[in-house]
């Protein structure tokens, strides 16, 4: 009798349990007035960035979910809802997408120009000038899921249900961004929702230390108005890969703090800035370009579970470096509380010089965001980016290997002049868009 009596119980627990999982989830929009608390107290119970065991980086939005998709051309927040007990419903995940047009591809134009009316300087050996392809490009980040929840598929109905808005919008694939040692992620959007494996960029991170930056009087820098920075980004960048189409939106954004193009001293006559168009038509040998975001006004980031080792050996290089500026003691910032970043986007460049040059920008992006009171300064760029080398960067902070995943989302697209992007081999350069850091 007893052991009838156990196996019961045994039974009705797992129909218990069973009735948990069956219970209805709900996948709707996210409303701001209703949802912000809960969403809020959501994500501050889940972990962001790597989970080695030591040390998490954890995210402060300032109060606002949606501030990292708000900038761009068209989004949206989904939230996952569950019944539970007494009628009541809980938020136990959500994610935000975006949608935006970007450049795929490049073709060969016969008269040079884009749709904008701007000459294209890109050309092959014979003199033609490209051309860039553009496609409608749905972009998947800060998915969700309650740490009680998980396994449930969840994240899958979450995902589902933002490709089927990414498609009535008409955008013909969707891309993500996760570390490559995710593996929940990873498998998740790769074995389970369709995704392959894309691009490997690099995020290189440097800390602002307590002193300046001495840049080099061979360098001279030139902060481009919005216009000219338009004009020179559409005119030599606009055919690298995931180049957005509405640069002009980004350069306007009151988050973007300027675009600055250096060259070496004395390569303008004048000693001042000749002007876009000119500089177009008859650009110096060496020259580079970046511009830079203030995320610090998006969000926040902080570095929790350090040692109180590291954090005194941490703190103890911030005293050296505030008492003796002019060694240059490479500082470790405080970054185990809330802190502010720079994001330097549009890196381009040419000629022998353009290394050098750029880490001259750098140097100046740094000296800035001291100004600014940021923790770190921070970029994106190809794996493959020959400017790489003039970016300073820790390796502790930054990720060598940072895995975009991409989708095609429907089969009746027109494979056009590149065919199937998923498909297509890396370029050397990709331009990232600050809206999605």
């Amino acid at each position: 009798m007893d052991e009838m009596m156990g196996w019961g119980d045994l039974m009705m627990m797992k129909k218990m349990l069973h009735n948990k999982q069956e219970r209805v989830i709900v996948i709707r929009e996210y409303d701001e007035e209703k949802d912000k608390l809960n969403v809020q107290e959501m994500e501050r119970k889940c972990e962001v960035g790597p989970s080695n065991g030591e040390t998490s980086l954890y995210t402060d939005d300032l109060g606002d979910p949606i501030s990292r998709i708000r900038h761009s051309p068209t989004f949206l927040m989904l939230v996952a809802e569950m019944e539970i007990d007494n009628d009541q419903k809980e938020i136990v995940g959500l994610i935000r997408g975006c949608i935006k047009t970007v450049t795929c591809g490049k073709k060969l134009s016969r008269n040079g120009k884009n749709g904008n009316g701007n000459d294209i300087i890109s050309s092959n050996i014979q003199g033609n000038k490209f051309v860039p392809v553009y496609t409608k490009l749905a972009y998947i980040l800060g998915l969700r899921v309650s740490s009680s929840h998980r396994r449930m598929g969840i994240g899958f109905k979450l995902v589902n249900q933002l490709e089927n808005w990414f498609g009535e919008n008409g955008a013909e694939y969707s891309y993500m961004a996760t570390e490559k040692d995710n593996e929940a992620s990873v498998k998740l959007f790769t074995e389970r929702c369709g995704y392959s494996k894309f691009r490997v960029p690099s995020v290189l991170v440097q800390p602002v230390f307590a002193h300046r930056i001495r840049i080099s009087k061979r360098i001279q820098i030139f902060r481009l108005s919005t216009s000219e920075a338009e004009k020179l980004y559409l005119a030599r960048f606009s055919t690298t890969e995931f180049f957005p189409r509405d640069i002009n939106s980004i350069l306007n954004n009151r988050l973007n703090l300027g675009t600055y193009l250096a060259v070496p001293h004395g390569t303008f006559p004048s000693g001042s800035w000749p002007g876009v168009d000119k500089f177009l038509c008859n650009p110096p040998e060496s020259w580079s370009i970046l511009s830079i975001w203030n995320t610090k006004e998006v969000f926040m980031l902080e570095v929790r579970g350090a040692s109180r080792t590291r954090r005194a050996l941490a703190k103890t290089t911030r005293i050296m470096d505030r008492a003796f500026p002019w060694l240059g003691i490479p500082s470790v910032p405080q970054l185990f509380r809330p802190f502010g970043t720079h994001f330097l986007y549009g890196l381009g460049g040419e000629g022998l010089e353009s290394v050098k040059l750029m880490k001259g920008l750098c140097g100046f992006a740094h000296n800035l965001a001291k100004e600014s009171g940021c923790g770190v300064v921070a970029t994106e760029v190809s794996s493959c980016e020959p400017l790489r080398l003039g970016i300073p960067n820790w390796k502790r902070l930054s990720l060598e290997e940072d895995l975009w995943c991409i989708k095609r989302l429907g089969e009746d697209y027109s494979d056009g002049s590149i065919g199937d992007w998923t498909k297509s081999p890396p370029g050397i350069s990709i331009f990232v868009d600050p809206r999605q850091v």
